[in-house]
Parts: structure tokens; C-alpha cells; sequence
């Protein structure tokens, strides 16, 4: 087989060429079906291992492994490919579209809404207003909160649930 692929490397032997696709493609396909490749993948990655051996002849060195070792490892590594790429999510062209502006009345409502939950948080204890700030603005864990307040986590948790209950009461349910 190395002799062939010599052939194909030096001449481009269409001859040895056949001889060794006749010999390889059934094989490299019964191998990449092993590794997983459904029939028609591997019947396409068959041929594009044997094409790759066409094109690519030349880099063949006998010194370090043999005709049937390069081209099995030619056609795992397109195998290894082809799975990236199944893997790799399709890109959706909506997702790279600008967001749609929301409508006037729907931003008048928001900042209403936003100086009600601000009037409210005004009215809260200043301890709770620090958990509800660090939680919910500084986006900190409550184990974190809990830390640098120097309180137990249970504190802070009964803090944020005092506090949730009282703007709950001051917005009237409206949020």
C-alpha cells in the first residue's frame, strides 16, 4: 500500500489511486461508523479522507507510519470535525437585530413606576434598604451581603423578606 500511495504522490497514479480507494474507502466507512458516524456521513467522510489522500500524497512520510495509519487518522480527524461542527449552535440572524424601541406609553408607565418603587424605598428601614440595595442593585449574593454586613445569612434573608413585604404594600400591589 505505501508503494501506491508513493505512485499517487509522485505521478498522481490514477491507477494506484483506484486500487487503494478500492482497498480503503469500505474500510475507512465500516471505521467511522464504529466511531459513532451515521451511514451517509460516513460514506460522505469516507470519500473526503480518500480525496484528502489524493490531494495530500505528497506529505506522506513511510518513516513514520504506515499507508493505513496516516489514512485512518485522516479520516478520525474529520470524524472529530464533523462532530464540532454538529455541536457548534446555528447563528439566528434575529438575534444580532437591533431591539424594537418600546412604545411611549409603555416608557411613561416605566418611569412612573420607577419614582413609586423609589418613594418606596425611601420608606424603608435603613438596614433593610442596605440588603435590598446590595441584593438587588449590586447584584451580591446574600452570603456575600451577610459578610460584609458582619450578620447571619438568616438575617438577611428575614431583612429582604421584611423589605419585599413592605414596598409590596407601598406599591399597592401594582408592580
Amino acid at each position: 500500500m505505501d508503494a501506491l500511495l508513493r505512485r499517487v504522490a509522485e505521478a498522481k497514479d490514477r491507477a494506484a489511486f483506484a486500487a487503494l480507494f478500492d482497498h480503503f474507502a469500505p474500510r475507512i466507512k465500516s471505521y467511522l461508523m464504529r466511531l459513532g458516524a451515521p451511514p451517509s456521513q460516513a460514506e460522505d467522510l469516507a470519500q473526503e479522507a480518500m480525496l484528502s489522500l489524493w490531494r495530500k500524497a505528497h506529505l506522506f512520510d513511510a518513516s513514520k507510519a504506515s499507508a493505513a495509519t496516516w489514512l485512518f487518522t485522516i479520516a478520525r480527524n474529520l470524524r472529530i470535525d464533523a462532530i464540532r461542527r454538529e455541536k457548534r449552535p446555528e447563528l439566528d440572524p434575529q438575534d444580532f437585530e437591533p431591539e424594537a424601541e418600546p412604545d411611549a406609553d409603555a416608557v411613561i408607565t416605566l418611569a412612573a413606576d420607577e419614582v413609586r418603587l423609589r418613594a418606596a424605598l425611601k420608606t424603608l428601614p435603613p438596614d433593610q434598604a442596605a440588603v435590598i440595595e446590595q441584593s438587588f442593585f449590586a447584584d451580591k449574593p446574600h452570603s456575600q451581603i451577610a459578610s460584609e454586613q458582619g450578620i447571619p445569612l438568616g438575617t438577611v434573608k428575614s431583612r429582604l423578606r421584611l423589605a419585599m413585604a413592605r414596598l409590596k404594600a407601598a406599591l399597592g400591589d401594582a408592580s
